[in-house]
């Protein structure tokens, strides 16, 4: 099972690129709490909620990025996040896949919707400079 998103930011790819694998850019749309080796591990914390940590399995710039999910929400453990970027035209079209849940939960629903949130605020950010990461995110419900 796999959640997919796809949105388009009008910039040059490497600008996106630089906000998917540099600890400032992001966090400056997923979580101001990021921390760790943009080469190796990276962590992300969501306040009193937790957070994640991502194993680095590809940076091909200014193209791909994936990560594999090594420590957080047992439904998580094992996953993988990517992001394709495809130019078109002025755009650049971020092809976005969380893939490997082993079955379709509640929290799969919820995971989804909030990537989404997360997605236009990377695309806040690149074309505007500024993002909306965590905390200042967008609530849909009692999980954040």
């Amino acid at each position: 099972m796999d959640i997919r998103h796809r949105v388009g930011i009008v910039a040059d790819p490497q600008r996106v690129y630089d906000a998917l694998t540099t600890i400032d850019g992001l966090a400056a749309w997923w979580t101001t709490d990021t921390t760790g080796d943009p080469e190796d591990t990276i962590r992300f914390r969501f306040g009193e909620v937790g957070g994640f940590d991502m194993k680095v399995l590809e940076k091909s710039a200014p193209t791909r990025v994936e990560w594999e999910v090594v420590d957080g929400p047992a439904e998580w453990i094992g996953t993988t996040v990517g992001f394709e970027l495809v130019t078109e035209d002025k755009w650049t079209i971020v092809r976005f896949i969380h893939a490997g849940w082993r079955e379709p939960v509640e929290f799969m629903s919820h995971c989804s919707t909030k990537w989404a949130t997360f997605l236009m605020s990377l695309k806040a950010y690149v074309e505007t400079g500024t993002g909306a990461p965590h905390p200042q995110d967008v609530q849909i419900s009692n999980w954040h």
